[in-house]
């Protein structure tokens, strides 16, 4: 089941991932400008970021295994018609639906996996690997595309979702998964609230970061050093790709010396990242400095949800859906904001304004409780 789940979490968050990718293409052939592009990121995020909780009550009510697929087919299509059509609305809306799908997708498919693979952070981490393989090489499928069709190839981005869903359809079993390894969630105590919604100021910090250096790190690269959008997109790669090896990290750290310490761990990487990008003098200190940057964001992306799901084990899906949903999508929301501040004063000025969000979710880190999970396992 576990396997069927990151193997779906990968084609669902290819979708995520795409949109930054789609940017240098809408720059470029559209003409847009930095504010008009991070609209499309927003749009990716601002229903999602109000549904996914939604999902997630609805999900701690009565199970839907059947979101997952028609969660990714939704992500999928969304970004298949984005490319249609000359008008920017129309790409907004394409977009908005993508994130749509994202959101109905993520609750239930974590509520799945946490039950498939036990409580660890470990456990969780595999699952979170999918998603970050998803949009690690969303780049490397949307760039040679549309470098070959130009955006009316989009479409073909689309085929992965039909695929899966369609797969899906015929081998999906509505059954629940194999028992978790470790106590049940009515055995893991009460919810607390107050360490949740602390939780969720650390998540809005990451979201906030992460969505303005993923929409902003290869337009630095082609603004600051002249790259092609091929080679530029594959700095968003390194990126991304990164996460996946950061996330794995963060689960076994978590599962060894506590939660709390993989969430300081990643948060204190990612100063040193973001400065080296800032101030490189030339690609490869740039690339390297992404590499950094994937480290120190990801280490705590799964730990993230594994806290929000312990803090409360009565409400599974709402703390999946909060810690992968409105807090996550928080970052594209203020997308725009960096994007005026991008046309107005430059990508670097932009991106500077980041550095103090990492030194947030270090300060309000030591607000959160080590969870008895956490405690027993380190």
């Amino acid at each position: 089941m576990l396997t069927l789940l990151v193997g779906t979490h990968v084609v669902d968050d290819l979708y995520q991932g795409a949109v930054p990718a789609l940017l240098p293409f809408l720059v470029a052939e559209r003409h847009y400008g930095y504010a008009q592009a991070t609209g499309i990121t927003l749009a990716a995020t601002f229903l999602s970021s109000i549904l996914q909780p939604g999902f997630g009550v609805l999900t701690d009510r009565r199970r839907a295994p059947w979101l997952v697929g028609v969660g990714l087919l939704t992500a999928g299509v969304g970004i298949g018609l984005s490319g249609l059509g000359g008008g920017y609305w129309t790409t907004w809306l394409a977009v908005a639906l993508s994130g749509v799908g994202v959101a109905a997708y993520h609750p239930e498919a974590a509520r799945a996996a946490r039950q498939a693979a036990g409580a660890s952070a470990q456990g969780m981490s595999v699952f979170a690997v999918g998603g970050n393989a998803g949009i690690a090489v969303a780049p490397l499928v949307v760039a040679p595309i549309l470098g070959a069709t130009g955006l009316a190839g989009t479409p073909l981005l689309a085929l992965p979702a039909v695929a899966t869903a369609l797969f899906l359809a015929v081998a999906w079993r509505s059954r629940e998964p194999a028992p978790a390894r470790g106590r049940a969630a009515s055995d893991a105590g009460a919810d607390d609230w107050r360490a949740f919604g602390w939780l969720t100021v650390v998540v809005v910090c990451r979201s906030v970061a992460y969505f303005g250096i993923s929409s902003f790190l290869a337009l630095l690269l082609i603004h600051r050093f002249g790259l092609s959008k091929g080679t530029a997109s594959a700095a968003l790669t390194v990126f991304t790709g990164t996460g996946a090896v950061g996330t794995v990290l963060g689960g076994r750290l978590a599962d060894r010396a506590g939660r709390l310490t993989a969430v300081r761990a990643g948060y204190a990487l990612t100063v040193p990242g973001l400065l080296g990008l800032l101030l490189a003098p030339g690609p490869a200190v740039a690339f390297v400095s992404a590499f950094v940057l994937g480290l120190g964001l990801y280490v705590p992306f799964a730990v993230h949800t594994t806290l929000g799901q312990e803090y409360l084990p009565g409400r599974i899906g709402t703390a999946s859906g909060v810690t992968l949903g409105l807090a996550v999508s928080a970052g594209g929301m203020v997308a725009p904001l960096l994007g005026l501040v991008a046309d107005a004063y430059g990508i670097r000025t932009a991106l500077a304004l980041l550095l103090v969000l990492p030194v947030i979710a270090l300060a309000v880190s030591t607000r959160l409780p080590e969870t008895r999970v956490a405690a027993a396992r380190a």
